[in-house]
Protein backbone atom coordinates (compact mmCIF):
# COMPACT_ATOMS: atom_id res chain seq x y z
CA UNK A 1 0.00 0.00 0.00
CA UNK A 2 3.02 2.45 0.56
CA UNK A 3 4.71 1.52 -2.64
CA UNK A 4 1.29 1.81 -4.52
CA UNK A 5 1.09 5.01 -3.21
CA UNK A 6 4.80 6.59 -3.97
CA UNK A 7 5.09 5.28 -7.30
CA UNK A 8 1.93 7.05 -8.58
CA UNK A 9 0.84 3.76 -10.49
CA UNK A 10 -1.14 4.45 -13.80
CA UNK A 11 -4.41 5.81 -13.49
CA UNK A 12 -6.69 3.79 -16.56
CA UNK A 13 -9.16 5.38 -18.58
CA UNK A 14 -9.67 3.04 -21.39
CA UNK A 15 -9.25 0.04 -23.28
CA UNK A 16 -9.00 -1.01 -26.72
CA UNK A 17 -8.60 -4.40 -27.69
CA UNK A 18 -5.51 -5.48 -26.14
CA UNK A 19 -4.41 -2.33 -24.91
CA UNK A 20 -4.72 -0.01 -22.20
CA UNK A 21 -4.96 3.57 -21.97
CA UNK A 22 -3.95 5.85 -18.74
CA UNK A 23 -5.34 9.58 -17.74
CA UNK A 24 -2.12 11.30 -19.15
CA UNK A 25 -2.87 9.35 -22.62
CA UNK A 26 -0.24 6.70 -22.33
CA UNK A 27 -0.43 3.18 -23.72
CA UNK A 28 0.06 -0.14 -22.33
CA UNK A 29 0.00 -3.81 -23.45
CA UNK A 30 -2.16 -5.07 -21.12
CA UNK A 31 0.23 -8.74 -20.84
CA UNK A 32 -1.79 -9.94 -17.78
CA UNK A 33 -5.77 -9.85 -18.98
CA UNK A 34 -6.58 -7.43 -16.16
CA UNK A 35 -5.66 -10.12 -13.78
CA UNK A 36 -6.05 -13.11 -16.12
CA UNK A 37 -9.77 -12.48 -16.87
CA UNK A 38 -9.63 -10.57 -20.32
CA UNK A 39 -9.98 -12.85 -22.91
CA UNK A 40 -10.86 -11.51 -26.67
CA UNK A 41 -9.36 -7.55 -26.14
CA UNK A 42 -11.28 -4.64 -24.34
CA UNK A 43 -14.50 -3.26 -25.93
CA UNK A 44 -15.18 -6.36 -28.00
CA UNK A 45 -17.83 -4.78 -30.41
CA UNK A 46 -20.14 -8.15 -30.13
CA UNK A 47 -19.83 -8.02 -25.85
CA UNK A 48 -20.36 -4.29 -25.75
CA UNK A 49 -23.38 -4.62 -27.71
CA UNK A 50 -25.22 -7.49 -26.08
CA UNK A 51 -24.53 -5.48 -22.99
CA UNK A 52 -26.11 -2.35 -24.49
CA UNK A 53 -29.14 -4.86 -25.76
CA UNK A 54 -29.68 -6.40 -22.63
CA UNK A 55 -29.08 -3.04 -20.68
CA UNK A 56 -32.31 -1.76 -22.90
CA UNK A 57 -34.50 -4.45 -20.94
CA UNK A 58 -33.47 -4.79 -17.31
CA UNK A 59 -30.03 -4.35 -15.26
CA UNK A 60 -30.83 -6.90 -12.75
CA UNK A 61 -33.79 -8.60 -11.24
CA UNK A 62 -33.42 -11.25 -8.08
CA UNK A 63 -33.26 -14.74 -8.88
CA UNK A 64 -34.35 -16.02 -5.54
CA UNK A 65 -37.54 -17.30 -6.29
CA UNK A 66 -37.87 -16.04 -10.23
CA UNK A 67 -35.62 -16.57 -12.80
CA UNK A 68 -34.27 -14.69 -15.99
CA UNK A 69 -33.92 -14.86 -19.37
CA UNK A 70 -30.07 -14.29 -19.98
CA UNK A 71 -29.32 -16.20 -16.81
CA UNK A 72 -31.18 -18.86 -18.33
CA UNK A 73 -29.82 -19.18 -21.60
CA UNK A 74 -26.06 -18.67 -19.87
CA UNK A 75 -26.94 -21.96 -18.02
CA UNK A 76 -28.10 -23.96 -20.40
CA UNK A 77 -24.25 -23.34 -22.67
CA UNK A 78 -22.92 -23.82 -19.92
CA UNK A 79 -24.26 -27.35 -19.00
CA UNK A 80 -23.87 -28.05 -22.83
CA UNK A 81 -20.06 -26.90 -22.35
CA UNK A 82 -18.98 -28.40 -19.24
CA UNK A 83 -21.18 -31.44 -19.35
CA UNK A 84 -21.97 -30.39 -15.21
CA UNK A 85 -26.05 -30.34 -15.61
CA UNK A 86 -26.62 -27.88 -12.66
CA UNK A 87 -25.31 -23.91 -11.88
CA UNK A 88 -25.45 -21.78 -8.78
CA UNK A 89 -24.48 -18.03 -9.33
CA UNK A 90 -22.01 -15.95 -7.51
CA UNK A 91 -20.48 -12.71 -8.09
CA UNK A 92 -16.41 -13.58 -7.62
CA UNK A 93 -14.54 -16.75 -7.91
CA UNK A 94 -14.06 -16.67 -4.15
CA UNK A 95 -17.48 -16.85 -3.53
CA UNK A 96 -18.77 -19.90 -6.18
CA UNK A 97 -15.62 -21.71 -4.13
CA UNK A 98 -17.71 -20.72 -1.02
CA UNK A 99 -20.66 -22.63 -2.35
CA UNK A 100 -18.41 -25.39 -3.83
CA UNK A 101 -16.96 -26.13 -0.28
CA UNK A 102 -20.46 -25.74 1.71
CA UNK A 103 -22.24 -27.66 -0.89
CA UNK A 104 -19.59 -30.44 -0.65
CA UNK A 105 -20.15 -29.74 3.20
CA UNK A 106 -23.72 -30.73 3.66
CA UNK A 107 -24.00 -33.30 0.55
CA UNK A 108 -21.25 -35.50 2.70
CA UNK A 109 -22.44 -34.99 6.27
CA UNK A 110 -25.26 -36.66 4.90
CA UNK A 111 -23.97 -39.85 3.57
CA UNK A 112 -20.89 -39.86 6.06
CA UNK A 113 -22.63 -38.60 9.19
CA UNK A 114 -21.26 -35.30 11.27
CA UNK A 115 -17.64 -36.35 11.69
CA UNK A 116 -16.93 -35.31 8.30
CA UNK A 117 -15.32 -32.12 8.79
CA UNK A 118 -12.39 -32.24 7.12
CA UNK A 119 -11.15 -30.99 3.58
CA UNK A 120 -8.12 -31.68 1.56
CA UNK A 121 -6.02 -29.04 -0.46
CA UNK A 122 -2.87 -28.87 -1.60
CA UNK A 123 0.33 -26.51 -0.54
CA UNK A 124 0.67 -23.41 -2.49
CA UNK A 125 -2.76 -23.63 -3.41
CA UNK A 126 -5.23 -20.36 -3.73
CA UNK A 127 -8.68 -20.38 -4.25
CA UNK A 128 -9.64 -16.93 -3.27
CA UNK A 129 -9.36 -14.32 -0.37
CA UNK A 130 -12.52 -14.89 1.51
CA UNK A 131 -12.62 -17.15 4.73
CA UNK A 132 -13.47 -20.47 3.01
CA UNK A 133 -11.54 -20.55 0.42
CA UNK A 134 -8.68 -19.07 2.33
CA UNK A 135 -9.30 -22.19 4.67
CA UNK A 136 -8.44 -24.11 1.40
CA UNK A 137 -5.52 -22.40 0.66
CA UNK A 138 -1.71 -22.94 0.61
CA UNK A 139 0.15 -20.16 0.52
CA UNK A 140 1.27 -18.91 4.15
CA UNK A 141 1.53 -15.60 2.94
CA UNK A 142 -1.59 -14.95 2.00
CA UNK A 143 -3.25 -17.39 4.43
CA UNK A 144 -1.63 -17.62 7.45
CA UNK A 145 -2.50 -14.38 9.21
CA UNK A 146 -6.23 -16.09 9.82
CA UNK A 147 -5.38 -19.49 10.72
CA UNK A 148 -7.43 -18.81 14.47
CA UNK A 149 -10.31 -18.36 11.86
CA UNK A 150 -10.25 -21.27 9.30
CA UNK A 151 -11.37 -24.55 9.66
CA UNK A 152 -9.62 -27.95 9.29
CA UNK A 153 -8.03 -28.36 6.10
CA UNK A 154 -5.49 -30.88 5.42
CA UNK A 155 -2.45 -29.91 2.88
CA UNK A 156 -1.13 -32.27 0.38
CA UNK A 157 2.46 -31.35 -1.04
CA UNK A 158 2.10 -29.59 -4.24
CA UNK A 159 4.59 -31.26 -7.79
CA UNK A 160 6.26 -28.25 -8.23
CA UNK A 161 8.92 -29.54 -9.87
CA UNK A 162 11.61 -26.74 -9.58
CA UNK A 163 11.92 -27.16 -5.99
CA UNK A 164 10.91 -30.55 -5.39
CA UNK A 165 14.36 -32.22 -3.38
CA UNK A 166 13.96 -35.17 -5.93
CA UNK A 167 13.37 -36.50 -9.24
CA UNK A 168 10.25 -38.42 -8.44
CA UNK A 169 7.83 -35.19 -7.90
CA UNK A 170 4.48 -36.76 -9.22
CA UNK A 171 4.75 -40.20 -7.74
CA UNK A 172 6.27 -38.69 -3.63
CA UNK A 173 3.06 -36.12 -3.92
CA UNK A 174 0.43 -38.79 -4.91
CA UNK A 175 1.58 -41.16 -2.23
CA UNK A 176 1.78 -38.22 0.44
CA UNK A 177 -1.72 -37.63 -0.62
CA UNK A 178 -3.12 -41.33 -0.88
CA UNK A 179 -2.32 -41.44 2.58
CA UNK A 180 -4.07 -38.41 3.70
CA UNK A 181 -6.96 -40.29 1.86
CA UNK A 182 -6.55 -43.63 3.79
CA UNK A 183 -5.84 -42.25 7.17
CA UNK A 184 -9.32 -39.89 6.64
CA UNK A 185 -11.85 -41.36 4.59
CA UNK A 186 -14.45 -41.01 6.52
CA UNK A 187 -13.83 -37.43 7.87
CA UNK A 188 -13.16 -35.70 4.29
CA UNK A 189 -16.17 -33.74 2.56
CA UNK A 190 -13.93 -32.98 -0.49
CA UNK A 191 -10.82 -32.18 -2.06
CA UNK A 192 -10.29 -29.05 -3.62
CA UNK A 193 -7.36 -28.51 -6.56
CA UNK A 194 -6.70 -25.97 -9.02
CA UNK A 195 -6.49 -28.41 -12.27
CA UNK A 196 -3.18 -28.14 -14.38
CA UNK A 197 -1.94 -24.79 -12.78
CA UNK A 198 -1.35 -23.42 -9.23
CA UNK A 199 -1.84 -19.75 -10.79
CA UNK A 200 -1.33 -17.55 -7.34
CA UNK A 201 1.70 -19.76 -6.55
CA UNK A 202 3.88 -18.83 -8.95
CA UNK A 203 2.70 -20.63 -12.38
CA UNK A 204 3.36 -24.28 -10.82
CA UNK A 205 2.32 -26.84 -13.29
CA UNK A 206 1.11 -30.29 -12.10
CA UNK A 207 3.30 -33.21 -13.80
CA UNK A 208 1.19 -34.77 -16.75
CA UNK A 209 -1.27 -37.64 -14.96
CA UNK A 210 -1.49 -36.11 -12.18
CA UNK A 211 -4.89 -34.90 -12.00
CA UNK A 212 -6.37 -37.79 -13.55
CA UNK A 213 -4.93 -40.01 -10.37
CA UNK A 214 -6.05 -37.02 -8.47
CA UNK A 215 -9.40 -38.19 -9.80
CA UNK A 216 -9.23 -41.65 -9.84
CA UNK A 217 -8.29 -42.13 -5.86
CA UNK A 218 -11.31 -39.41 -5.23
CA UNK A 219 -13.73 -41.29 -6.96
CA UNK A 220 -12.50 -44.62 -5.60
CA UNK A 221 -13.28 -43.45 -2.05
CA UNK A 222 -16.70 -41.43 -3.27
CA UNK A 223 -14.74 -38.29 -2.25
CA UNK A 224 -16.12 -35.69 -3.97
CA UNK A 225 -13.25 -33.24 -6.20
CA UNK A 226 -14.13 -30.02 -6.70
CA UNK A 227 -11.91 -28.48 -9.08
CA UNK A 228 -11.55 -24.70 -8.91
CA UNK A 229 -10.80 -23.26 -12.84
CA UNK A 230 -11.42 -19.52 -11.84
CA UNK A 231 -7.81 -18.81 -13.15
CA UNK A 232 -7.19 -21.44 -15.74
CA UNK A 233 -11.30 -21.99 -17.53
CA UNK A 234 -12.37 -20.43 -20.78
CA UNK A 235 -9.12 -21.38 -23.07
CA UNK A 236 -6.42 -20.14 -21.11
CA UNK A 237 -4.43 -23.76 -20.81
CA UNK A 238 -4.88 -24.00 -24.31
CA UNK A 239 -8.23 -26.10 -24.07
CA UNK A 240 -11.81 -24.73 -22.68
CA UNK A 241 -11.15 -26.10 -19.53
CA UNK A 242 -8.04 -27.54 -17.88
CA UNK A 243 -9.60 -30.71 -16.87
CA UNK A 244 -9.76 -31.49 -20.96
CA UNK A 245 -6.35 -32.08 -21.10
CA UNK A 246 -6.30 -35.31 -18.72
CA UNK A 247 -10.61 -36.00 -19.49
CA UNK A 248 -11.25 -35.67 -16.35
CA UNK A 249 -14.79 -35.15 -14.74
CA UNK A 250 -15.07 -33.72 -11.52
CA UNK A 251 -18.22 -33.52 -9.19
CA UNK A 252 -17.88 -29.73 -8.92
CA UNK A 253 -16.40 -27.49 -11.16
CA UNK A 254 -15.67 -23.48 -10.14
CA UNK A 255 -15.67 -21.23 -12.61
CA UNK A 256 -15.11 -17.46 -12.67
CA UNK A 257 -12.72 -14.48 -13.97
CA UNK A 258 -12.77 -15.16 -18.09
CA UNK A 259 -16.67 -16.87 -17.90
CA UNK A 260 -17.70 -12.63 -18.89
CA UNK A 261 -14.33 -12.29 -21.05
CA UNK A 262 -12.97 -10.23 -18.26
CA UNK A 263 -16.48 -7.49 -18.59
CA UNK A 264 -18.14 -8.19 -16.02
CA UNK A 265 -18.00 -10.22 -12.50
CA UNK A 266 -19.66 -13.15 -12.53
CA UNK A 267 -18.59 -16.98 -11.29
CA UNK A 268 -20.29 -19.70 -11.30
CA UNK A 269 -20.16 -23.31 -9.14
CA UNK A 270 -21.10 -26.30 -11.73
CA UNK A 271 -22.77 -29.48 -9.81
CA UNK A 272 -23.28 -33.26 -10.69
CA UNK A 273 -27.18 -34.50 -10.82
CA UNK A 274 -26.29 -36.77 -7.70
CA UNK A 275 -25.19 -33.79 -5.81
CA UNK A 276 -28.18 -31.55 -7.03
CA UNK A 277 -30.68 -34.28 -5.77
CA UNK A 278 -29.86 -34.31 -2.54
CA UNK A 279 -30.74 -31.46 -1.71
CA UNK A 280 -34.21 -32.13 -2.75
CA UNK A 281 -37.18 -32.69 -0.90
CA UNK A 282 -40.35 -31.32 1.11
CA UNK A 283 -40.32 -27.62 2.60
CA UNK A 284 -40.18 -29.24 5.94
CA UNK A 285 -37.54 -31.37 5.33
CA UNK A 286 -35.18 -28.74 5.60
CA UNK A 287 -32.63 -30.20 2.75
CA UNK A 288 -32.87 -26.69 1.29
CA UNK A 289 -28.97 -25.10 0.31
CA UNK A 290 -29.44 -21.67 2.40
CA UNK A 291 -26.96 -19.31 0.37
CA UNK A 292 -27.51 -16.97 -1.86
CA UNK A 293 -26.49 -13.28 -3.42
CA UNK A 294 -27.95 -10.54 -4.08
CA UNK A 295 -26.71 -10.46 -7.88
CA UNK A 296 -26.78 -14.11 -8.58
CA UNK A 297 -26.86 -14.49 -12.11
CA UNK A 298 -26.80 -10.51 -12.90
CA UNK A 299 -28.40 -10.18 -16.25
CA UNK A 300 -25.84 -7.59 -17.84
CA UNK A 301 -22.75 -10.42 -16.98
CA UNK A 302 -24.80 -13.16 -18.57
CA UNK A 303 -25.20 -11.18 -21.20
CA UNK A 304 -22.10 -10.31 -21.53
CA UNK A 305 -21.04 -13.99 -20.68
CA UNK A 306 -23.60 -15.48 -23.44
CA UNK A 307 -21.74 -12.98 -25.80
CA UNK A 308 -18.32 -14.22 -25.07
CA UNK A 309 -19.18 -17.41 -25.63
CA UNK A 310 -20.87 -16.58 -29.20
CA UNK A 311 -17.20 -14.82 -29.61
CA UNK A 312 -15.53 -18.04 -29.33
CA UNK A 313 -17.43 -20.18 -32.06
CA UNK A 314 -17.71 -17.07 -34.40
CA UNK A 315 -13.76 -16.33 -34.31
CA UNK A 316 -12.81 -19.92 -33.92
CA UNK A 317 -10.54 -18.68 -30.32
CA UNK A 318 -9.36 -22.07 -29.52
CA UNK A 319 -8.46 -23.39 -33.09
CA UNK A 320 -6.15 -20.49 -33.26
CA UNK A 321 -4.26 -20.53 -29.43
CA UNK A 322 -1.38 -23.63 -30.75
CA UNK A 323 0.30 -20.94 -33.34
CA UNK A 324 0.31 -18.76 -30.80
CA UNK A 325 1.60 -20.72 -27.88
CA UNK A 326 4.06 -22.51 -29.99
CA UNK A 327 5.22 -18.99 -30.33
CA UNK A 328 5.40 -18.26 -26.77
CA UNK A 329 7.35 -21.27 -26.27
CA UNK A 330 10.06 -20.33 -28.84
CA UNK A 331 10.68 -16.44 -27.06
CA UNK A 332 11.39 -18.42 -23.90
CA UNK A 333 13.91 -20.38 -25.15
CA UNK A 334 15.81 -17.38 -25.77
CA UNK A 335 15.09 -16.74 -21.91
CA UNK A 336 16.09 -20.73 -20.46
CA UNK A 337 19.78 -20.01 -20.88
CA UNK A 338 19.87 -16.50 -18.76
CA UNK A 339 21.99 -16.60 -15.27
CA UNK A 340 19.42 -15.68 -12.88
CA UNK A 341 16.80 -17.21 -14.96
CA UNK A 342 15.76 -20.44 -12.89
CA UNK A 343 12.36 -21.76 -14.21
CA UNK A 344 10.06 -20.77 -17.07
CA UNK A 345 6.64 -22.50 -16.39
CA UNK A 346 4.09 -22.45 -19.30
CA UNK A 347 0.52 -24.37 -20.09
CA UNK A 348 -0.48 -22.77 -23.31
CA UNK A 349 -1.22 -18.92 -22.76
CA UNK A 350 -0.53 -19.00 -18.98
CA UNK A 351 3.10 -18.70 -17.96
CA UNK A 352 5.55 -17.74 -15.56
CA UNK A 353 9.68 -17.31 -15.65
CA UNK A 354 11.21 -17.57 -11.99
CA UNK A 355 14.02 -14.87 -11.17
CA UNK A 356 16.70 -16.52 -8.58
CA UNK A 357 19.86 -15.19 -7.53
CA UNK A 358 21.58 -17.90 -8.25
CA UNK A 359 20.93 -19.94 -10.51
CA UNK A 360 22.70 -23.42 -9.87
CA UNK A 361 21.46 -23.56 -6.34
CA UNK A 362 18.40 -22.32 -6.91
CA UNK A 363 18.86 -19.54 -4.53
CA UNK A 364 16.06 -16.86 -4.23
CA UNK A 365 16.79 -13.09 -4.48
CA UNK A 366 16.49 -11.34 -0.78
CA UNK A 367 12.81 -10.42 -0.05
CA UNK A 368 13.52 -6.60 0.22
CA UNK A 369 14.86 -6.57 -3.27
CA UNK A 370 11.32 -7.07 -5.01
CA UNK A 371 13.40 -8.33 -8.04
CA UNK A 372 9.35 -9.13 -9.55
CA UNK A 373 8.68 -6.05 -8.78
CA UNK A 374 11.34 -4.23 -10.17
CA UNK A 375 10.05 -5.95 -13.80
CA UNK A 376 7.03 -4.89 -13.36
CA UNK A 377 8.24 -0.91 -13.04
CA UNK A 378 10.44 -1.50 -16.19
CA UNK A 379 7.89 -3.41 -18.51
CA UNK A 380 5.41 -0.13 -16.92
CA UNK A 381 8.07 1.58 -18.65
CA UNK A 382 8.51 0.66 -21.70
CA UNK A 383 4.27 0.57 -22.11
CA UNK A 384 3.19 -2.82 -20.49
CA UNK A 385 1.51 -3.79 -17.76
CA UNK A 386 2.15 -6.68 -15.54
CA UNK A 387 1.88 -7.93 -12.03
CA UNK A 388 4.12 -10.60 -10.61
CA UNK A 389 3.99 -13.41 -8.38
CA UNK A 390 6.71 -12.67 -6.09
CA UNK A 391 10.03 -13.19 -7.96
CA UNK A 392 7.73 -14.89 -10.96
CA UNK A 393 7.59 -12.38 -14.02
CA UNK A 394 3.71 -13.59 -15.11
CA UNK A 395 2.99 -13.94 -18.61
CA UNK A 396 -0.69 -13.74 -19.40
CA UNK A 397 -2.26 -11.85 -22.43
CA UNK A 398 -5.48 -11.81 -23.96
CA UNK A 399 -6.65 -15.00 -25.70
CA UNK A 400 -7.11 -12.45 -28.78
CA UNK A 401 -3.79 -11.09 -29.35
CA UNK A 402 -1.77 -11.50 -32.19
CA UNK A 403 1.20 -13.17 -33.19
CA UNK A 404 2.89 -9.67 -33.72
CA UNK A 405 1.26 -8.58 -30.55
CA UNK A 406 2.64 -11.53 -28.38
CA UNK A 407 6.54 -10.47 -29.95
CA UNK A 408 5.62 -7.38 -28.98
CA UNK A 409 4.93 -8.20 -25.55
CA UNK A 410 7.62 -10.70 -25.09
CA UNK A 411 10.42 -8.36 -26.14
CA UNK A 412 9.25 -5.40 -23.48
CA UNK A 413 9.09 -8.72 -20.77
CA UNK A 414 12.54 -9.83 -22.00
CA UNK A 415 14.46 -6.36 -21.89
CA UNK A 416 12.51 -6.01 -18.74
CA UNK A 417 13.87 -8.90 -16.99
CA UNK A 418 17.41 -7.50 -18.42
CA UNK A 419 16.86 -4.06 -16.61
CA UNK A 420 15.83 -4.56 -13.74
CA UNK A 421 18.61 -7.67 -13.06
CA UNK A 422 21.11 -5.40 -14.21
CA UNK A 423 20.31 -2.92 -11.26
CA UNK A 424 20.80 -5.78 -9.17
Amino acid sequence: MQTYAEEGAPIIERGEGIFLFDTDGKKYYDSISSLWCNVHGHRHPRIDNAIKFQLEKIAHSTLLGLGSVSSLELTERLVKLTGMPHVFYADSGSGAVEIALKVAYQFSVRRKGKSCNKFVSFKNAYHGDTLGSVSVGGIDIFHSTFKPLLFETLFAPSPYAYRWPTENCKEEALKKFEEILNSFEKEISAVVIEPMVQGAAGMILEPSGFLSEIRRMTAERDIILICDEVATGFGRTGKMFAVDHESVKPDVLVLGKGITGGYLPLSAACFTTEIFESFLGRHEEMKHFFHGHTYTGNALASAAAIASLEVFEEEKTLEKLSEKIKLIEDKFSKLRSRSNVGDIRQCGMMAGIELVEEKATKKSFPLEKRMGHRVTIEARRRGMITRPLGDTCVFMPPLSSSLDELTAMLEILSESIEAAIGDN
